[in-house]
């Protein structure tokens, strides 16, 4: 009996790995250049982190997360979301000390046990930013300018801001209380879930995708009409700035966020092509996030972005992998071990060279050079072996050009490198 993939985890094959190769390369090169350095951190974190983080009463650490005891009975979790794992390794190593703005980036796999849908997957990949120590409103358009930017740079244009403000921890029991207040008057008009964490997650109801739900919230309060006065500054200068730098956007006052750490700030990136799985980046402000994990207080501000969404938006875009430079088809067994040579020299000074390792027919070897999408053949048989020289064939045109065969290197080399 074979043995198959855990459902939901998908393997990424060549073909399609590519386009992800780009997608990651992509970031990188965009995120660089806004000053975001790459951090890796470990994919099992101790489960305290995701509990004390993203809050004890949200979905993600009362259903889905993948927690075992390992053999020393540490409970351990496999990490849901990129931030907290982040922010963990930001104050174990103290990278405050090395700059008051410490900018990030993270790539890799998260783990969410869901029903499996469409650009949802227990094992999921993310590319995600944080930004810690800045306060000031110009940050949290920085990093949305920035998101901008890395879709202008992959190509995907039909994507549309969100943004709303969620308060701060002054401002947003007031708001908490008077939302529970209205959720109690319609609540058997919701659905059991939000009859159930109505009064411990009240906001989630919101973001509900029952119609039941939806329309029996249609006209619950606004979190905006709730903002003290610092939080309407600090939304009304994001905003101001976004404006200044022609980053469109709308406000939805019904957006929130899963998980209880995001304060301020809060956006989306959606988009009409997914059906319900609509969003393809989001994030926030998490100010009190670094002290409540032990660290010193700092605000922070980051984003996420689901790779397997991106993917699926680009379609038939996707990227195509580069073909060898030259294929080597080779006519018997001193032609061959010949080509094996010659094919090795190249690749050591930066050619991509393939060969034929089957003996197969030159016909047949010819259709492989087409496939692979050769760029140059060289036929290597007994009458080139024995002159030193053979017929290097451009595939693009069908032009050839003798070469000696010792001199073959430095003509690719000219040609690629």
């Amino acid at each position: 009996m074979s043995i198959n993939a855990i459902k939901g985890m998908n393997d990424i094959l060549p073909g399609e790995v590519e386009t992800w190769q780009f997608l990651e390369q992509s970031a990188r090169e965009v995120f660089g250049l806004y000053g975001f350095s790459e951090i890796r951190t470990p994919v099992p974190e101790k489960t305290e982190l995701f509990c004390r983080s993203i809050g004890e009463t949200t979905d993600i650490v009362e259903k889905e997360m993948y927690t075992f005891n390992d053999k020393s009975e540490n409970s351990l979790t496999l990490r849901p979301e990129g931030t907290a794992p982040v922010m963990r390794s930001f104050i174990q190593n103290k990278l405050h000390n090395l700059d008051p703005v410490s900018k990030l980036f993270y790539m890799g796999p998260m783990f969410r046990y869901e029903r499996p849908q469409k650009g949802r997957y227990r094992q999921f990949h993310q590319l995600g930013v944080e930004v810690v120590g800045v306060e000031d409103a110009k940050i949290d358009a920085q990093v949305l300018a920035m998101l901008h930017h890395y879709f202008v740079r992959i190509g995907i244009d039909s994507v549309s801001l969100q943004v709303n403000s969620l308060g701060c921890p002054e401002c947003r029991p007031g708001y908490r209380n008077t939302l529970i207040n209205y959720l109690e008057s319609r609540l058997s008009d919701l659905c059991e879930e939000c009859q159930r964490r109505y009064q411990t997650n009240p906001l989630r109801v919101l973001d509900c995708k029952a119609q039941g739900c939806q329309v029996a919230t249609v006209d619950a309060p606004s979190v905006i009409e709730h903002l003290c006065s610092a939080c309407n500054d600090h939304f009304s200068q994001v905003k101001d700035h976004l404006g200044a730098l022609n980053i469109p956007f709308e406000v939805n006052a019904r957006m929130v966020r899963g998980l209880d750490y995001y304060v301020r700030t809060t956006f989306e990136l959606v988009t009409d092509k997914l059906g319900s799985q609509n969003a393809v980046a989001a994030g926030g402000r998490y100010d009190g996030l670094v002290e409540s994990l032990g660290g010193p207080s700092l605000p922070g501000i980051g984003f996420a972005i689901g790779l397997e969404r991106l993917v699926l938006m680009k379609g038939d875009q996707r990227i195509v992998a580069e073909g060898p430079q030259l294929f080597i088809a080779a006519l018997g067994k001193e032609a061959a071990d010949r080509a094996f040579v010659l094919m090795s020299q190249l690749q050591s000074v930066g050619v991509y060279a393939e060969m034929d390792y089957l003996g197969k027919s030159l016909k047949a070897q010819m259709r492989r050079a087409n496939k692979l999408n050769a760029a140059f053949t060289l036929i290597l048989g007994e009458e080139e072996l024995q002159s030193g020289q053979a017929q290097l064939k451009d595939m693009a045109d069908s032009s050839q050009t003798m070469v000696a065969l010792d001199a073959i290197a430095g003509v690719l080399t000219e040609k690629f490198i």
